[in-house]
């Protein structure tokens, strides 16, 4: 299978919303879910674009350019590495494995482009010195370009040669590193779970936690992931309904009683 230039010039102009998406209202667009859904739809392979881009964004999860800081540029990583698996037909485990390296790669790309954008940023200080307010705009506008020029080249290049890039990494990777790929490609699903959890305050609400487990692990025949939500839904409404009809106990002396910290329901 071979990608038209129509296609190549479709998943660029997508990336150019995924980057004004991420350094403005961030709605979407710029995570790998929309990406790897978006490459996959428009490559007729729906099924393993929602793969590739569920796994790497349960690896974004709390990942954010906190300071300044560069992280893996995993938007044109889910882009390249779901065409490079509908292209080789290896897979959604295959794309995963190559669009990790990719977004790890492009984090100097994302430097580069950082930096270049500094000299724009360095002329709306002068703009700003002499009150020229329409330079300092024109230069923030300029500054767009190369933050996406740093996503869009290797994503051009990289869809232009796909089909030779990926034969020729068959060819050049031995067997055993494409087995370990695919390997972790099915393990970065658990990994993360797993980081999801870490943030998530398990220890106070572990029995809404056991409960969607037992649902979903036992019941999965009759409970759908959709339907395990609504339960959640439903159990998290329950708990803020019976939140709001409770008030803190004090004393007759208005003195706060030892065990102010705990709540009890009164009765209506």
């Amino acid at each position: 299978m071979t990608m038209s230039l129509g296609i190549i010039l479709i998943l660029c102009l997508y990336v150019i919303i995924g980057v004004l998406d991420q350094i403005s209202i961030q709605i979407g667009p710029y995570t790998p879910l929309f990406a790897a859904t978006f490459t996959g739809w428009v490559m007729g392979d729906l099924q393993t674009g929602l793969m590739i881009g569920a796994t790497l964004q349960l690896m974004t999860l709390g990942v954010a350019t906190y300071g300044g800081a560069t992280i893996p540029d995993f938007l044109s990583g889910a882009i390249m590495g779901t065409a490079y698996a509908i292209i080789s037909g290896k897979g959604a485990e295959y794309g995963i494995g190559v669009a990790v390296p990719i977004g790890l790669l492009l984090t100097q790309l994302d430097i580069l482009g950082r930096m270049c954008n500094t000299f724009f940023q360095h002329k709306a200080d002068k703009f700003a010195e002499v009150g020229d307010y329409r330079g300092v705009e024109r230069c923030n506008v300029l500054g767009i370009i190369p933050w996406t020029m740093s996503r869009i080249l290797p994503v051009f290049i990289g869809l232009v040669f796909g089909e030779k890039v990926v034969s020729l990494i068959n060819e050049m990777i031995p067997a055993w590193i494409m087995t370990g790929l695919k390997a972790s490609g099915a393990i970065l699903p658990a990994m993360g779970i797993a980081i999801l959890m870490r943030y998530l305050p398990l220890k106070k609400y572990w029995p809404y936690f056991i409960i969607g487990f037992v649902l979903l692990a036992f019941g999965a025949e009759f409970f759908s992931v959709l339907g395990v939500a609504l339960v959640g839904l439903a159990l998290a409404a329950m708990y803020v309904m019976n939140q709001q009809h409770k008030v803190p106990v004090t004393s007759t002396n208005n003195v706060v009683d030892e065990y102010d910290d705990e709540e009890v329901e009164i009765d209506e």
